[in-house]
């Protein structure tokens, strides 16, 4: 996301704020049960504690692609939840940002947000 609107910026980037990011996560292997489970409770990495808010993984896909929902804003932190359990990411896609997604929307475009869109991003 692109703004020149400092207060919008500051909202949605501030860990205060707790914006949601949704994932989509393509591993090269298949993720175990226990790993997701391991996931979910949350992960203890080198710079703390980590709360995942949900985690799926996607049918029919050999447990290869996973869904993660989070409000963490830690650098790279989606690569070093899966690189901790020892998987290695083929691909990292943000699918959805502070109630935002890009669905419809083909790669390399852009487009502007509605003025419902910002009222809803700028809401307390």
């Amino acid at each position: 996301m692109l703004t020149n609107d400092g207060e919008l910026a500051n909202l949605l980037s501030h860990p205060k704020y707790e914006v949601s990011k949704i994932y989509l996560v393509t591993l090269s292997k298949g993720i175990t049960s226990s790993d997701v489970e391991k996931i979910a409770q949350g992960i203890e990495l080198e710079d703390g504690f980590i709360k995942i808010d949900e985690v799926d993984v996607a049918p029919q896909t050999k447990n290869c692609v996973v869904g993660i929902v989070l409000h963490s804003g830690k650098n790279r932190i989606v690569r070093r939840i899966f690189e901790h359990l020892g998987y290695e990411i083929k691909k990292l896609d943000r699918v959805g940002y502070a109630g935002l997604t890009k669905k419809g929307l083909p790669v390399g475009q852009w487009r502007y947000l509605t003025t419902q869109e910002v009222a809803a991003l700028k809401k307390d």
